[in-house]
């Protein structure tokens, strides 16, 4: 994909370094198409040598080709990242005193802007009618996230992280290529009642420490909102989830349960389970949990080892939602996080897990080596309940949620 990356002149800018490199990692072309004041923040030749193509600010550089018309009608995509209030004001109003201007006048392909600045200038009311104003004219504008700012200053308006933007622009990209985002989405799913587990549990070892796991939780929400999208009544049991992953969640029309632990998790998805049609999950669930939890720290006595602490196992969430099946009817679908080794490859040990879990569908996928927990993209192979494939699919975690909802749709008893 032909990826034109606008940055404009805030702190933030620092992230984008961070999101040239990651669409460069998939694969994608990209140029950057910088402010002048962006230029103070982060130079010209990082991004160039991170991109491979040349950086400029100036209309008027290799004025023979035409770049301010040129690059908007050859891009694919156009993300600008951040997007400071100047920028939102300049392109709402359909400015062109620069090249990013200038290009977002002449794109015609979907554009993605990621806003950060100070949270007053977030919330001010000249910044939301800009932000207004682009939405009507079809611009997906990414919400800022709410956290540290420049200083000691938090609050809504830093910067989403890079992994965050990237899949809200593919994701954009993809629904336009299939025709618009109402086009992209079928409703196959209308009038069904879904529930989806996201996230880690985290077991107290104490009132301060916890056992955990590296799941972010994306690939779950990202299959909450797409069946949001289908036409389905939505409940996210949100193990540990990021803020923003919740409020993007939300925004979709997701109903969120937050949860801490496999117990609350275990809890939260068989309430909603009595009334649902598919039961999803896709949290990682923690096999084991601390013994006995003491109520205050465990200190460490210098000179000796830390004590051990004894485990019990915690209940098979998927493998007792797929014996119990408390709705008739019922579509249960797992996931299996897996590393391959000595005994076996990632889709062998996916398949046993197939066959003894007992649920309709499994979402098979490798972690581990910067694959799977954390990483904006994933790839699953989805196996039915005897092990065999029935679908595969790589690419953003919506769109690999996407993929899963096919497989489910197919495998669903009509209404």
């Amino acid at each position: 994909m032909r990826i034109l990356l606008g940055v404009s002149g805030g702190i933030a800018a620092y992230k984008a370094v961070l999101l040239l490199r990651l669409l460069r990692e998939q694969g994608h072309a990209v140029r950057v198409i910088p402010t002048a004041s962006a230029l103070r923040f982060v130079g010209a030749p990082t991004f160039e040598a991170l991109s491979g193509e040349p950086v400029t600010d100036q209309v008027f550089e290799d004025v023979a080709h035409v770049p301010h018309v040129a690059l908007g009608q050859g891009a694919d995509l156009v993300i600008v990242a951040p997007a400071t209030a100047d920028l939102l004001a300049r392109a709402a109003s359909g400015r062109a005193d620069d090249l990013l201007t200038s290009t977002l006048l002449t794109a015609r392909c979907p554009v993605v802007m990621a806003p950060a600045m100070h949270t007053e200038m977030w919330e001010h009311p000249a910044t939301r009618a800009n932000v207004a104003t682009l939405r009507e004219r079809g611009v997906t504008i990414v919400e800022p996230a709410s956290g540290r700012l420049t200083g000691a200053d938090t609050g809504p308006g830093r910067l989403p992280e890079p992994e965050d933007i990237a899949r809200a622009a593919l994701d954009a990209a993809r629904d336009a290529a299939r025709g618009g985002a109402d086009a992209a989405a079928p409703d196959d799913l209308a009038g069904r009642t879904v529930v989806v587990s996201a996230g880690g549990t985290r077991e107290p070892i104490d009132p301060v420490r916890f056992i955990g796991n590296r799941s972010s939780g994306r690939q779950g929400a990202a299959l909450a909102e797409a069946a949001r999208a289908r036409g389905a009544n939505v409940t996210l049991v949100a193990a540990n989830l990021d803020a923003p992953v919740t409020a993007a969640a939300r925004a979709a029309g997701v109903d969120v349960v937050p949860v801490e632990t496999t117990a609350q998790l275990r809890d939260a998805v068989r309430a909603g389970a009595a009334e649902a049609d598919v039961v999803v999950m896709a949290a990682a669930v923690a096999d084991f949990r601390p013994a006995v939890v003491p109520d205050a720290k465990i200190k460490k006595v210098p000179g000796n080892g830390p004590a051990p602490i004894a485990l019990v196992e915690n209940p098979d969430v998927l493998a007792e939602l797929a014996r119990d099946r408390l709705r008739p009817g019922q579509l249960v679908v797992g996931f299996a996080a897996e590393t391959g080794d000595a005994a076996g490859s990632v889709l062998e040990h996916g398949r046993a897990k197939a066959r003894r879990k007992g649920a309709d569908l499994l979402a098979v996928n490798a972690v581990g080596g910067g694959r799977g927990f954390g990483a904006a993209t994933n790839a699953v192979t989805v196996l039915d309940g005897q092990g065999e494939v029935v679908a595969e699919a790589e690419g953003t975690k919506r769109a690999v949620a996407d993929a899963i909802w096919d497989a489910v749709a197919k495998t669903l008893p009509t209404i």
